[in-house]
C-alpha cells in the first residue's frame, strides 16, 4: 500500500492512493489489515503472565502522561496493563516505575530495546508533537500497536507514513480522541441527529487558556501553536457534530504585545470552515486568554451548547434551548483516558480497526495545514472532497469513574 499527495487544480493538495486508479482519494480506501505473516514480528510477541491483558509502554512522561494516562490504567485493568516506561528523565523513570509497579524502564535512546523486549504489545505515545511520526513508525516496524496522542503528526506526509507503517506491519493504529468515548459530547451528537434543534446550521467554539512562558506548546520547532494543540478539538467536534467534512477553510492569527511569550507561535487563531449546504463552523483558540472550552450548535429550531466540552478534569454541562425552553444536564468529572485504553485493547483482541483511526487523525492535520496556508496567503483554501464512513456515536460511550489526583514528578501544568 503506497500513499501520496498530488497537486490538483488551483494548487490544491489532494489525497491520493497510488495503488488505486488515478484520482481516487486516500480517504475512500479502507485500511483493512490482514492477518500478519508467520515471519511478522507481531507473531513472536504474546502476552506473558498477564493472560489476555494488552501490555503498554507509555512513551513520554510529561504532564498528560502523569496526570491522566498512567492513572487511567487502574480503570482499564480488565484488558490493559502498563509494563514499560520511556523517558529521557531518569528521576521520572525511577519514581514513576515505583509508583505504578513497572519493571521495564528505558531512555529514548533505548526505545528499540523497549519495543523488542517481549513485554510490550502496544505503545501510548505522549511525546511532543514533532516526535509522533518517528516513534509511531518505529513501533509499527517492530510489530507493536500504536495509540498516539493528537495531532497524529505535523503534516499529511508524516500521517501517511504512520498509516502505511501500521498497515504494512499489520498493527492497529488509533488517534487518541478521548471525546469519541465521552457521554456529553456523544449525547450532543445524538440530540442533533434526532432533529430536535432542527437542521444544524452553525457551529461556534472557544477554546482558550493562559499558557505559561517557556512551555513546549510555545515552541515552533516542536509543533507548538494553538491549532495543533487545541484547535484540533474544535475541528474534530465540528466534524463529528455535523457528520460531514468541510469543503473550504479560512483562518488568521493574532498576537498581543507579549512578544517574549509568543515570539514563535500564535497567541490566538480564528478559523472558519464551510460545510455542505452552506453550514458554517467557526472557532477561536488562544494561549493568552482566560479558560474556556465550550461549543454551541445553532439549528433551525433550537440551540445546543456544551460547557467545558473539551476538558478532561472538569464537569460538563449540556444545555438545549428549544421553543424558548432551556434544559440542562450535568455530567460529573470522569476518567476519559481509561476508556481509550479499554477500547483500543478490545480492538487489538478483535483485530478490528479503531474509530478514531489514523485516517481520522490525517483529516484533522490536513485541515490544520490548510488553515496555516490560509493564514499565510490571506485567502480561503478549498479542501479535497474528503469522506469518512465511520463517526463516533452513543454506541462508543465508555464510562470510568474519576481518579484521585496522581503523584507528579518533574512536571508542572502547562497553563496558569
Amino acid at each position: 500500500m503506497r500513499f501520496a499527495w498530488r497537486t490538483g487544480q488551483a494548487g490544491k493538495m489532494e489525497f491520493m492512493d497510488t495503488a488505486v486508479p488515478h484520482g481516487c482519494p486516500l480517504i475512500q480506501k479502507q485500511n483493512h489489515l490482514m492477518k500478519p505473516p508467520m515471519n511478522s514480528p507481531r507473531n513472536s510477541r504474546k502476552p506473558t503472565g498477564a493472560g489476555r491483558l494488552i501490555r503498554y509502554a507509555v512513551v513520554g512522561l510529561g504532564h498528560i502522561a502523569q496526570t491522566a494516562v498512567l492513572p487511567a490504567f487502574a480503570n482499564a485493568r480488565r484488558n490493559s496493563r502498563v509494563t514499560a516506561l520511556v523517558s529521557d528523565d531518569s528521576t521520572k523513570l525511577r519514581e514513576l516505575a515505583r509508583e505504578y509497579g513497572v519493571q521495564n524502564v528505558f531512555g529514548y535512546d533505548e526505545y528499540e530495546a523497549c519495543l523488542r523486549c517481549g513485554e510490550v504489545d502496544a505503545v501510548y505515545i505522549a511525546l511532543p508533537n514533532h516526535l509522533h511520526c518517528e516513534f509511531a513508525v518505529r513501533a509499527a516496524n517492530a510489530g507493536v500497536h500504536v495509540l498516539c496522542e493528537k495531532p497524529l503528526a505535523l503534516d499529511e506526509e508524516e500521517c501517511q507514513e504512520i498509516i502505511r507503517a501500521c498497515a504494512e506491519n499489520s498493527v492497529r493504529l488509533m488517534t487518541a480522541y478521548r471525546l469519541h468515548f465521552e457521554r456529553a459530547n456523544l449525547e450532543a451528537v445524538e440530540l442533533i441527529q434526532s432533529g430536535k434543534i432542527g437542521e444544524p446550521r452553525i457551529f461556534q467554539s472557544l477554546f482558550t487558556m493562559q499558557i505559561k512562558p517557556g512551555n513546549i506548546r510555545l515552541k515552533k520547532s516542536t509543533g507548538g501553536g494553538t491549532l495543533y494543540d487545541i484547535g484540533t478539538y474544535c475541528i474534530n467536534a465540528a466534524r463529528y457534530l455535523f457528520r460531514e467534512e468541510p469543503t473550504e477553510v479560512f483562518a488568521f492569527e493574532s498576537r498581543n504585545g507579549d512578544s517574549s511569550r509568543f515570539s514563535q507561535v500564535d497567541e490566538m487563531t480564528s478559523a472558519l470552515m464551510r460545510f455542505q449546504d452552506g453550514k458554517l463552523a467557526s472557532f477561536t483558540t488562544s494561549f493568552g486568554a482566560a479558560d474556556t472550552a465550550d461549543f454551541q450548535v445553532v439549528g433551525t429550531k433550537g440551540v445546543l451548547r456544551v460547557i467545558n466540552a473539551y476538558e478532561h478534569s472538569e464537569s460538563m454541562t449540556l444545555e438545549t434551548t428549544i421553543d424558548g425552553r432551556t434544559r440542562q444536564r450535568s455530567y460529573r468529572r470522569r476518567d476519559q483516558f481509561g476508556p481509550e485504553l479499554v477500547y483500543f485493547s478490545d480492538c487489538i483482541h478483535a483485530r478490528r480497526d479503531p474509530e478514531p483511526s489514523g485516517i481520522e487523525g490525517l483529516l484533522d492535520v490536513h485541515i490544520i495545514r490548510s488553515m496555516q496556508e490560509s493564514i499565510k496567503s490571506g485567502a480561503p483554501v478549498e479542501l479535497r472532497d474528503l469522506r469518512r464512513h465511520r463517526r463516533p456515536g452513543l454506541r462508543q460511550v465508555i464510562y470510568r469513574q474519576a481518579l484521585p489526583r496522581s503523584r507528579q514528578v518533574h512536571v508542572e501544568a502547562p497553563s496558569r
